[in-house]
């Protein structure tokens, strides 16, 4: 005769937390921070194909880090809510804060319910007119939502990297000072890089750096 174990409610999420922690931490970690004129994503990524950071609408990038199949799946459905919701209403309506709300919808849904949750941790990121308008997201692998000031990071290690960019931390920084600050808490010799511009003129604000630029600064 077959037996049932009882596992506690409290237990399962702390497993399933768990779980979802430890696929994070074992990526390499994603610095999203904001400088003179937008916000710069630094990823220490030695591939050339598989993209941690990326561009989800005009003003709108985003950086992933854990599973790639999963969050290459979160780009690619936060791409098609921006369109959807700009084609019904107005570009002007898709932001940040309702693409970090769809995410966290989605990752808080299957951390609760589904077989197994996202070992995911997203950053959207959204640079505004001026400088007081720029907003970062950092939504966890259970849906929760952080609003971060000037830098968000994700992936392992996360909280020391954090630390050392907040010292001495200058938001009127050139974005060659930023890069170079960021691959040293990083860690990193190998960078993917782009940025959010916000002076370009163009709808569009994302733009990637080539690897000789990044490592330049």
């Amino acid at each position: 005769m077959s037996m049932n174990f009882y596992v506690a409610p409290e237990q399962l999420m702390q497993d399933r937390a768990e779980f979802a922690r430890k696929g994070i931490a074992r990526g390499r970690a994603v610095a999203v921070v904001r400088y003179a004129d937008g916000i710069a994503m630094v990823a220490d990524n030695p591939s050339t194909t598989l993209n941690k950071v990326a561009e989800i609408y005009d003003r709108i990038g985003f950086a992933a880090v854990g599973r790639y199949n999963e969050f290459e799946a979160l780009r690619i459905a936060g791409i098609r809510h921006a369109d959807l919701r700009g084609y019904s209403y107005d570009r002007r309506d898709v932001t940040g804060r309702s693409l970090a709300g769809a995410y966290s919808q989605q990752l808080g849904g299957a951390f609760a319910g589904a077989e197994k949750p996202f070992e995911v941790e997203l950053i959207v990121a959204e640079v505004g007119a001026t400088a007081d308008r720029d907003v970062l997201y950092r939504i966890s692998y259970d849906g929760v939502i952080s609003e971060e000031d000037d830098l968000a990071v994700i992936g392992g290690n996360a909280e020391p990297i954090a630390a050392r960019l907040r010292d001495g931390f200058d938001a009127a920084a050139p974005l060659d000072v930023v890069i170079d600050r960021a691959a040293a808490a990083l860690g990193a010799a190998t960078l993917e890089v782009a940025v959010l511009e916000r002076s370009t003129g163009r709808r569009r604000t994302f733009r990637r750096l080539s690897r000789g630029e990044a490592a330049r600064g």
